[in-house]
């Protein structure tokens, strides 16, 4: 791992402490904008009244939340 770092901090030309925040930073935007998509989802699927698009958001969740 922390030779990982120690190349992206010198392909950034930036410290290590630097990078590490840079990946934090950006794994917690990842996070939140995943969380955001999903409750948006789910949203959508609680409100939808086709039973096509309801079949279709299920698999969907499914898959945001199990993977595939």
């Amino acid at each position: 791992m922390a030779e990982k770092i120690d190349a992206i901090a010198e392909n950034r030309h930036v410290s290590c402490n630097r990078a590490i925040v840079d990946l934090l930073s950006d794994a917690i935007t990842a996070y939140e904008q995943r969380r955001t998509a999903f409750l948006e989802l789910a949203d959508r699927f609680q409100k939808s009244t086709d039973p096509a698009e309801t079949v279709r958001l299920r698999e969907e969740l499914a898959r945001m939340t199990f993977g595939g």
